[in-house]
């Protein structure tokens, strides 16, 4: 686990391309962000690499999944900085994916960089509704220990966002199974934003690998590639700021 929070390699290379706003191709760059006690090596982490894996190489993505550091200002650091030395034009090539507390993180982020995100279930308070977990945890997938202290819910609430700019940017995907968090919670935090509610689930989103030619075309790879990444409809961009719960599937 990287103690700053840095990308620590690029896992696919660089092919895919998206539009910049006058319509010239740029590389498009995708950077995948953990939640709280995970890692690179979680169950929806390894189904995007693998799906972005399977795509042409033409329309590949370059695409980075770090494994964060667990204090929170240091993962933000680290992203930034890899994104500042790595990302020419953020605005116009760099989406990041973040689940649950990434998608915390991806929030910051995007509203510093102006570049897109993709929200999974994400943490809207998390300096509250990790406050149970002050202690000692493990992360589930490395068995790393590590502390969680009061000081990290001052850097989580310091780098708050307390209302996203350009929902336009934004994509949410939203579980009401959520055992975990609030739903409507989020929902309402990303109002404006584009929006996938769906009934049921979990936290963990198990069956997440059908969303993900959805978030791949949301981040510019070209939609009949996306559409291999997974050999299945998914879920289609909305193409109005609303959201809808719906069925249970």
């Amino acid at each position: 686990m990287s103690a700053t929070g840095r990308p620590e390699r690029e896992l696919l290379p660089l092919g895919g391309t998206a539009r910049s706003a006058k319509g010239a191709p740029v590389c498009a760059t995708l950077v995948y962000l953990h939640g709280f006690r995970s890692s690179p090596a979680s169950i929806k982490a390894r189904q995007f690499v693998r799906a972005v894996a399977a795509l042409p190489a033409a329309a590949r993505p370059r695409l980075s999944v770090p494994a964060l550091s667990m204090a929170p200002a240091a993962a933000l650091a680290g992203v930034a900085a890899w994104i500042e030395r790595e990302v020419r034009s953020p605005a116009s090539e760099l989406t990041l994916v973040g689940s649950s507390l990434g998608g915390y993180y991806a929030t910051c982020l995007a509203e510093r960089f102006g570049c897109r995100a993709v929200l999974i279930n994400p943490a809207v308070r998390p300096y509250e509704d990790l406050a149970p977990y002050v202690g000692t945890q493990t992360n589930l997938y490395t068995g790393e220990a590590f502390e969680v202290t009061a000081g990290h819910f001052a850097e989580l609430r310091a780098m708050k966002v307390p209302r996203i700019t350009r929902g336009e940017r934004y994509f949410l995907l939203q579980r009401t199974g959520d055992e975990v968090l609030d739903w409507r919670e989020a929902v309402a935090y990303y109002g404006g934003a584009r929006q996938y509610v769906l009934g049921g689930g979990d936290h963990g989103w198990a069956d997440f690998a059908p969303e993900i030619p959805a978030i791949l075309r949301f981040a510019g790879v070209d939609a009949a590639a996306a559409q291999l990444a997974n050999h299945g409809a998914g879920p289609t961009i909305p193409a109005a700021p609303r959201a809808a719960a719906r069925p249970d599937r």
